[in-house]
């Protein structure tokens, strides 16, 4: 290649490599995988590499990804942040150990390989033991500073046991793969861009201005790295994972020494095929020199450890063809596609469905029936497509017709200015009443067991159910006269219709469906609008003043009501008996004010009714440990979340405790 065209390259390389890092780090939406980028990366520096006088000190061989967003605090690091090369085969990773052998001058040296998550680096200092910084990795010299955001995450401790004074520690924030799973769904109902992958997601819910937000995620956290601790000389890589574990810090539990070269391969052979097992998304190992003093005689370059190296799991992927393309309907009216491809397996699970999100993400990818296309399990999880082949496309081959009207009800389909989801417009759609009461009736919600989808379906259908308050003017004699339903059936069914009448204000509005209205946010707006009718009247700004309530959720609950249809739907379920306030001044309960945290396994009940339970008596029970939890419930099996109690000085109640609690007994809680 002459100079001049290697120059032309050079410049198309860097300029499509600044702008995959912009979407991978900022804005947490990567369109490659990043073997592609990987790739690109390579080829760049193989061209630096045979005509030097090309290369840039800024060239994103040289640099680590990423920068400080707009509305964060730049934090400078106590030592750069640095990025990691990546092998993708054992050949690579013979080659890497044979040249590091050969700077140190020694053979079979000692390692420690540890599980590669797939998350996002954070710095953590602590001073006299107590958490006071938290900083992204940012460009590896100056993070952005989400302290609150961090504190939010129950596995960084907010105070240490016997660290030192000074202490900046290195950890990796990350979503559990079933989290990850479920926030897409809820995302992708409610008409959200999905996140590619757990990273993404652990990123966008770390980098928000706004902390209630990130505390409505169950991120997690392992630490693995010593940035700055002057007063500790520690000889190893394993000594320092002691170290931190010691202090309360989290480590990834599956690190293990190796030593030599084969025993790290016969360790990376080995979570190749277990990675299924953890529940976290891993993406490779990690293989460090052991040793401290030779990590630092290896030194580093201005991007990457020479003494560490990141061996990259094989892309979990398969090809298919697309079968058929539908459009499914959600209870909010969200019109999704869907690709029906012949089923494959990937990562021994059979895959037959793939959503393609929304109308732009299928346009963009241009998937047609007919396409061979190439699919991952974004996490281990959710299966989407890659790519599409387009060499193997047929010659036939026309675009998706997205459909202008509902192919449920036929009304008009809408997609809202500055969003990417096309909705039906009709509220009264068979399919948005079907899946709004599926949700009404989930466990979560109403807790009305017996009602299955063909169930659902039949009611709607045969126009017994046309609003979800039908569900209570249900006859035993029209349900025993539906396909496989018996009288005992109905029976059953109509027993549990009425039982849900019994639950509390929180749980009916949850069920409502409101968009952008979960769990948690129906709690908080019913422990300050009593009623529902003081909901209804609340302005956006007196919304907007509960904790965890933003704009969109404001306007989204203002919609809601100010529809007379809808205001209707409330008057008829009051009429049914359901709990659409809190009921007198005793509804606070005896436990008003306490939050509580569950962890291990219960003899006497399932976790979920001792929630209930606790909830019924006024406490609030979280998923974690924090500032704000008064009292811990743990049974067999409590793990972290009792290690975080315990250091933290939270009061700790076993199931006795709570037995009497329930029963009730206030003593447990000095009430």
């Amino acid at each position: 290649m002459t100079r001049e065209l290697a120059a032309g390259r050079i410049a198309e390389l860097r300029k499509a490599l600044e702008f995959h890092r912009r979407l991978y780090y900022e804005e947490n939406a990567p369109v490659i995988s990043d073997v592609e980028y990987d790739q690109l990366e390579k080829e760049l520096a193989q061209l630096e590499a045979a005509f030097p006088d090309l290369a840039a000190p800024g060239s994103p061989t040289r640099t680590v990804g990423g920068k400080v967003g707009k509305g964060f605090a730049p934090v400078p690091h106590p030592a750069p942040l640095l990025s990691l090369d990546n092998t993708y085969d054992e050949a690579d990773l013979r080659e890497w150990n044979a040249r590091l052998e050969r700077v140190l001058g020694k053979t079979s040296l000692d390692f420690v390989c540890e599980i590669k998550l797939d998350g996002l680096s954070v710095a953590l200092t602590y001073r006299h033991g107590q958490f006071v910084t938290g900083a992204t990795r940012g460009d590896g010299f100056v993070g952005e500073e989400v302290t609150a955001n961090l504190a939010t995450v129950a596995d960084i401790p907010r105070a240490l046991t016997g660290a030192p004074a000074e202490l900046v520690v290195r950890g990796e924030v990350y979503l559990p793969v079933r989290a990850f799973a479920e926030l897409n769904e809820a995302r992708e109902e409610e008409g959200q861009p999905v996140f590619a992958n757990p990273r993404n997601a652990a990123a966008g819910s770390l980098r928000q201005i706004d902390p209630r937000q990130t505390a409505q995620r169950p991120l997690a956290c392992f630490c693995y790295q010593l940035l700055s601790a002057p007063e500790l000389r520690p000889a190893s890589q394993q000594e320092v994972l002691r170290l931190l574990s010691g202090w309360g810090l989290k480590v990834e539990p599956n690190a293990r020494a190796c030593r030599g070269i084969e025993e790290v391969l016969a360790y990376c052979r080995e979570w190749t095929e277990r990675r299924h097992e953890l529940d976290y998304d891993a993406d490779g190992v990690v293989i460090k020199l052991d040793p401290l003093q030779l990590q630092e005689t290896a030194s580093s370059t201005a991007k990457s450890p020479r003494w560490a190296v990141a061996f990259k799991f094989p892309a979990e992927r398969a090809q298919t063809s697309v079968q058929e393309i539908a459009v499914q309907v959600g209870r909010t009216g969200a019109l999704t596609p869907v690709a029906h491809v012949k089923p494959v397996r990937i990562g021994g699970v059979t895959v037959s469905r793939v959503s393609l999100h929304n109308e732009d993400e299928l346009r963009r990818k241009d998937v047609r029936v007919g396409d061979w296309v190439l699919i991952e399990r974004a996490g281990g999880v959710i299966p989407y497509v890659v790519a599409v082949e387009r060499e193997k496309r047929p010659p036939t081959s026309v675009p998706f017709p997205f459909p202008g009207t509902c192919p449920v009800c036929g009304a008009p389909v809408h997609k809202p200015e500055g969003e990417a989801i096309a909705r039906c417009a009709n509220r009264s759609c068979k399919a948005q009443l079907k899946e709004g009461i599926r949700h009404f009736a989930s466990r979560t919600a109403m807790d009305v067991a017996g009602l299955g989808r063909v169930l659902v379906d039949q009611l709607v259908e045969q126009g017994l159910v046309e609003t979800i308050p039908d569900l209570y003017a249900l006859r035993l004699e029209k349900l025993a006269a539906l396909p496989r339903m018996a009288e005992k059936s109905a029976g059953n069914l109509l027993e549990q219709l009425e039982a849900s009448k019994l639950r509390p204000y929180p749980r009916v509005l949850y069920a409502l469906g409101i968009r952008q209205v979960g769990e948690e946010t129906a709690k908080a707006l019913t422990a300050r609008f009593r009623s529902v009718e003081a909901l209804s009247a609340a302005s956006r700004e007196e919304l907007q003043g509960v904790e965890g309530i933003g704009p969109k959720v404001a306007a989204e609950l203002r919609a809601f009501f100010e529809v007379e249809r809808n205001q209707v739907l409330l008057e008829r379920l009051r009429g049914y008996g359901l709990k659409l306030s809190w009921e007198g001044k005793a509804a606070l309960g005896p436990l008003a004010g306490l939050t509580f945290v569950l962890t291990g396994s219960l003899e006497s009940m399932p976790r979920q009714r001792a929630k209930e339970a606790l909830e019924a008596l006024g406490a609030s029970v979280a998923a974690s440990v924090t500032n704000q939890t008064r009292f811990v419930v743990a049974g067999p099996g409590a793990g972290s979340k009792l290690d975080r109690a315990r250091k933290e000085g939270v009061p700790i109640l076993d199931e006795e405790g709570l037995t009497r609690l329930l029963n009730g007994d206030l003593g447990p809680v000095g009430r």
